[in-house]
């Protein structure tokens, strides 16, 4: 019981001295001000709220258009205004254009090698200029365009076939399988259930996880 007592004493103390030691850290650094308080391991996730961009638009309002917020251990940079966007994008893009290391980098993007997760620098530069010859060129997309057209006939008899039957159609879903079906023939040449099954498959999962 006493050290409960004198864990709830010296815990206001220690938190005083972190943001003491936050706010100075950060003049010394020159960093962008940061709103409100900066709390231990959460950071700023306290103050969103949904819808979310209603929310960083209150605080740009609120405390200026350059804030450096903290979600948990990540250092977010919120910019509202377009003279500060373009600075960011125009003036100082190679600094913005690295990829967080994340775990998900890691598995999914083969160690960061992938264009999509991999740092900026002559690697990447390679990859995008790879993939603009070989799979976004005119010539190439031409190659495809048949695959698009014969999935947005298909799309339209199904859609068709809903309102025949004064069915509603979600036309999210149907969006979504499009993009599926003509992904998954570009890359193997064949579309057909895949969106079941990935429905199946995340489905499947909802059962798992619940159960």
């Amino acid at each position: 019981m006493e050290h409960i007592f004198t864990l709830f004493l010296y815990a206001p103390l220690l938190l005083s001295l972190y943001i003491i030691t936050k706010h100075f850290l950060r003049k010394l650094r020159n960093n962008p001000p940061a709103p409100f308080l900066t709390l231990p391991i959460i950071g700023h996730l306290y103050l969103l709220k949904k819808p979310l961009q209603r929310t960083l638009a209150k605080i740009s309002n609120s405390h200026g258009s350059v804030l450096l917020l903290e979600f948990g251990s990540r250092k977010v940079l919120l910019v509202s205004s377009s003279s500060a966007a373009e600075e960011c994008f125009t003036k100082n893009d190679t600094v913005f254009a690295n990829r967080p290391r994340l775990m998900s980098g890691k598995i999914l993007g083969y160690n960061f090698t992938s264009l999509v997760w991999c740092s900026y620098g002559d690697y990447w530069r390679n990859l995008r200029r790879i993939t603009s010859v070989e799979i976004f060129s005119p010539h190439r997309l031409q190659m495809l365009h048949g695959i698009r057209v014969d999935e947005v006939k298909s799309m339209v008899k199904r859609i068709n076939s809903f309102a025949m039957a004064e069915k509603c159609v979600d036309m999210k879903s149907v969006f979504f399988e499009l993009m599926l079906n003509v992904m998954m023939r570009t890359i193997a040449g064949k579309s057909r259930n895949f969106f079941q099954q990935v429905c199946q498959i995340s489905t499947l999962k909802l059962q798992c996880n619940s159960s």
